[in-house]
């Protein structure tokens, strides 16, 4: 097995010692996404809409960069800081997978990094 490591312009550098994401054979692992605008390197509102937006965007443009799409995750892993953000964090996630949605697990964790509201996992075909 082969992995390549995946990284693009188009959503935010790694903060640390990690790849935006990994392809293995068929698959591509993402790295979490925050809600980093990439073009300017900040965190968007702290509305927790606009984050969630944000994030999925971010996740996008890896899928992309990998050769993937949204429309090829499997599964999803959700961190999110406020389980009451449940509702509305749903309404947006919902409009970027409105079909055939992927598996999905949700954690209410203490902190995320730059003290996101939310940050978004990925499993993908390829």
């Amino acid at each position: 097995m082969i992995k390549e490591i995946v990284s693009t312009g188009n959503a935010p550098a790694a903060i640390g010692p990690y790849s935006q994401a990994v392809k293995c054979q068929n698959f591509v692992f993402t790295s979490g996404q925050i809600p980093i605008d990439p073009s300017t390197g900040q965190m968007v509102s702290s509305d927790i809409k606009t984050q969630t937006s944000r994030v999925l965007k971010n996740l996008e443009a890896v899928l992309i960069e990998a050769g993937s799409s949204l429309e090829k995750v499997v599964k999803t892993t959700l961190f999110i800081k406020d389980m009451n953000d449940f509702s509305q964090i749903n309404e947006v996630y919902a409009g970027f997978f409105k079909e055939n949605p992927p598996a999905r697990s949700t954690v209410e964790v203490a902190r995320l990094p730059k003290n996101a509201l939310i940050e978004i996992e990925a499993i993908a075909i390829v």
